[in-house]
């Protein structure tokens, strides 16, 4: 059972023992620009083992990162300001290395 924002959520028990990722801030950032990655083809999806272009959802993927960016601007310690910075810099160009 999880409990959030005056809530609660029941989760199925698991047959797998594998540690879910810590949820954090950067973690999310690394999870939103993993899946722009692999909407940019440059990695393999892990659901179905192939690689494959979706410029448009990788760009809406962009923006998103972007919109947090903006919106999370002066409440981010330093590591989560920089590895923000460089981690839509980086998508950035892999986008528009994608396009040409």
């Amino acid at each position: 059972m999880t409990k959030g924002n005056g809530f609660t959520i029941d989760t199925p028990p698991s047959d797998k023992k594998e540690p879910l990722p810590k949820i954090d801030f950067s973690s999310f950032i690394l999870s939103l620009y993993s899946s722009g990655l692999v909407q940019l083809g440059q990695v393999e999806d892990p659901s179905s083992g192939k690689k494959s272009v979706n410029l448009d959802l990788a760009k809406h993927t962009i923006n998103m990162i972007a919109m947090l960016e903006e919106k999370t601007r002066g409440n981010l310690d330093e590591n989560e300001k920089n590895l923000l910075n460089t981690l839509l810099s980086e998508i950035r160009v892999a986008f528009v290395k994608a396009k040409t």
